[in-house]
C-alpha cells in the first residue's frame, strides 16, 4: 500500500519528550513528526521561554503542545512561541489527570467544545501555521459517536482541519492518568467512522499502537499514526520507520550509528552543564529485545547519573551489548 501523504507522529509524552528525547528519536527517523511535552499557557507567559521553547533545529517537523482553556492567554503563548518557528501548534484536550482538570484544561474541555473552539481560533490569530487538536473519543458517560461528533463539529468551525484522537475515553473521576491509557477499551472503530462522516478532516489515531504492522494497519483507514510509549521504551521500532512507512531508500541505521551520531550532541550539552543521564535516560531502550539490553541498561541506570559521567558511560554500555550479542551468535564451524 501507498502512505505517501500519510502522517506518522510520536506522542507528546510529560517527563519524556523533552529536547534531548526529541534529538535521540530524531537521530532514528527523518520524517517522524515529533512533540514537546505540553506546556501550559501560563508558563510561556511567565516562565523562562527559552527552556521551555528552544529546540534544535534538527528536530524539525516539530510541533508544541499547549495546554490552557483561556482563549486569550492562549493566543498570547502562541505569539511568544511563533517566535521559535515550530511547524505546528497543539491543544491539548485528552490530559486526564487531576492536576490539568483542576486547572480548567485537557480532557475534561470535551464537555466545552464552544471553549475549545475559542481557544483554537484565537491561537490562530497568533500563528501562520497549522493549529490542531489532541483528544479523546470523549469523557466519562459521554456517548462516543454522538458525543464526538457534536465536539469535532463545534470545534472545525474554528478553522482547524486535523484532529489527533486518543482512541479510549477519559474517566475524570476515579482512574488515574496511567489507568486512564490502559484501562478504558480501545475503540479503533469509533476513530475509522469520524474519518468517513468527515472525509476533508485530517484524523489521526493515538492508543495502543505499538508496531509498525499496526501503523499500516490503521494508515488504511485514517490519515495518519500517533505512536507514543512504544515509540519511546522501544525506540529502534523508529529506525525502520523510514524504509518501510515512507519507503525510502537508505538503509536501517545500525544501534551503533545511532549512537555515534548522539555522541557530538552529548558532549556539547555536557559542556553546558547537563548531566549525562538527562540525555541517556532516554535511550534505555534501545537495545530492548537484544541479548546484553539488561547490562547495557544497568550500567547506563548506575553510571550515568555519577558527577563527571562523559560518553564513555555511554561507550561502555553499548561495548557490553555488543559483546553480548556477539557471544550470543553461533560460532561458524570450519
Amino acid at each position: 500500500m501507498n502512505f505517501d501523504g500519510k502522517i506518522f507522529s510520536i506522542a507528546p509524552m510529560m517527563e519524556w519528550t523533552d529536547r534531548h528525547c526529541r534529538f535521540f528519536h530524531r537521530q532514528l527517523t527523518s520524517h517522524a513528526r515529533l512533540y514537546t511535552e505540553m506546556v501550559t499557557a501560563d508558563a510561556i507567559i511567565h516562565g523562562d521561554r527559552n527552556q521551555l521553547l528552544a529546540y534544535n533545529e534538527c528536530e524539525h517537523p516539530v510541533a508544541l503542545q499547549l495546554g490552557g482553556s483561556d482563549p486569550e492567554k492562549l493566543k498570547q503563548a502562541t505569539k511568544i512561541a511563533a517566535s521559535y518557528d515550530y511547524d505546528e501548534y497543539n491543544l491539548n484536550i485528552g490530559c486526564p489527570s487531576d492536576r490539568v482538570q483542576s486547572g480548567r484544561f485537557g480532557a475534561c474541555l470535551m464537555q466545552e467544545p464552544e471553549l475549545v473552539h475559542d481557544c483554537v481560533s484565537a491561537m490562530q490569530e497568533a500563528t501562520q501555521k497549522p493549529v490542531t487538536v489532541k483528544c479523546r473519543i470523549g469523557v466519562d458517560d459521554m456517548d462516543d459517536d454522538a458525543g464526538l461528533e457534536h465536539f469535532i463539529n463545534i470545534v472545525r468551525t474554528a478553522g482547524t482541519n486535523t484532529f489527533i484522537i486518543h482512541a479510549r475515553k477519559a474517566w475524570l473521576k476515579g482512574l488515574s492518568p496511567k489507568q486512564n491509557r490502559e484501562v478504558p477499551p480501545l475503540n479503533y472503530q469509533r476513530v475509522y467512522r469520524l474519518k468517513q462522516q468527515f472525509p476533508e478532516l485530517t484524523v489521526i489515531i493515538n492508543g495502543g499502537i505499538e508496531t509498525l504492522s499496526q501503523t499500516k494497519q490503521h494508515l488504511g483507514h485514517v490519515d495518519g499514526v500517533m505512536m507514543g510509549r512504544a515509540a519511546y521504551q522501544t525506540p529502534y521500532i523508529l529506525a525502520e520507520l523510514d524504509q518501510h512507512i515512507y519507503e525510502k531508500s537508505a538503509g536501517v541505521k545500525t544501534r551503533r550509528e545511532i549512537i555515534n551520531a548522539m555522541i557530538p550532541y552529548i558532549e556539547e550539552r555536557l559542556k553546558e552543564g547537563t548531566r549525562l543521564y538527562q540525555i541517556t535516560r532516554h535511550m534505555l531502550g534501545l537495545f530492548h529485545g537484544q541479548p546484553g539490553a539488561r547490562t547495557y541498561r544497568r550500567i547506563l541506570s548506575t553510571k550515568a547519573n555519577q558527577d563527571g559521567a562523559g560518553v564513555d558511560v555511554l561507550l561502555e554500555a553499548v561495548q557490553a551489548s555488543e559483546n553480548a550479542i556477539r557471544f550470543s551468535e553461533p560460532s561458524e564451524v570450519a
